[in-house]
């Protein structure tokens, strides 16, 4: 007898189809396999879930492409077609839940927001008090 790809033999199913990725089962661009590898090479847990990994790659790829999503507006903004770190830092700060989740996080090349100190700015005169110093100048 020939053995074919088909016939079973030894332990488990035999591999008469292409393997398919969870990645792809799963719907998402971000590497469920690696994900997996590092949570049991990481020794988070002594074991790992199958549903973790994929949960994990799932928030990894959505706070992914929120952070592009709006580095790449404030990229449009500055007429840039390249996201550089400044954009990055102007989307995250800009952004009250991403500054809060990465509010200890320093991005080199970043920059700072641009802002000015409200005591720093000049103060406005008020009507009445604006003509009592205006009189007062011209004696």
């Amino acid at each position: 007898m020939s053995s074919t790809a088909t016939t079973k033999g030894g332990r488990g199913k035999a591999k008469a189809t292409k393997s398919v990725s969870r990645s792809s089962k799963a719907g998402l661009q971000f590497p469920v396999g690696r994900i997996a590898r590092f949570l049991k090479a990481g020794k988070y847990a002594e074991r790992v879930g199958a549903g973790a990994p994929v949960y994990l790659s799932a928030v990894l790829e959505y706070l992914a492409a929120e952070v592009l999503e709006l580095a790449g507006n404030a990229a449009r903004d500055n007429k840039k077609t390249r996201i550089v770190p400044r954009h990055i830092q102007l989307a995250v700060r800009n952004d009250e839940e991403l500054s809060k989740l990465l509010g200890t996080v320093t991005i080199a090349n970043g920059g700072v927001l641009p802002s000015i100190h409200n005591t720093l700015l000049p103060k406005k005169a008020g009507k009445g008090q604006g003509e009592i110093g205006s009189a007062s100048q011209e004696f």
